[in-house]
């Protein structure tokens, strides 16, 4: 299976949110794991978010930080690059679509022209949705 990894499935598993289970399953039996850097600024501002407001520890944002780059190292990221950004300035099928969502949406529209199969792993219902709309398959179901 190949997954592209947006931020809301990979958030779920950093703070172990209640779908963490499922998404960590989906990402250690992937046999490719595509992401954005967008994926990877999300996640490490929702863990600096998170300590400051939240009041979670530096021990727990460290964990999740290391959690977060030891997975990436394994994991191919997709640069915001020009490509991305062409695409996502675009229409997409369903309509309206929030500008890092189209960034997201741009990056694994163009992972998938060169990864067969490409799976959306997503919470997100705005990605959920815009994502079946192109006729990506979603995890989890």
């Amino acid at each position: 299976m190949n997954l592209y990894a947006e931020s809301s499935a990979v958030l779920s598993w950093l703070f172990g949110e209640p779908k963490a289970a499922d998404v960590r399953r989906h990402l250690t039996r992937a046999d490719l794991v595509l992401t954005s850097d967008l994926t990877l600024v999300e996640c490490e501002r929702a863990i600096i978010r998170a300590e400051a407001l939240d009041g979670i520890s530096p021990r727990r944002a460290s964990s999740c930080r290391s959690r977060l780059l030891e997975a990436a190292a394994g994991w191919n990221v997709l640069r915001i690059a020009a490509d991305v950004t062409v695409r996502a300035r675009q229409r997409f099928p369903n309509e309206p679509i929030r500008a890092l969502d189209a960034l997201h949406l741009a990056s694994a529209e163009l992972g998938r022209s060169a990864v067969l199969d490409l799976k959306m792993l997503s919470l997100d219902k705005r990605i959920r949705t815009a994502a079946a709309a192109m006729e990506f398959e979603i995890v989890p179901k």
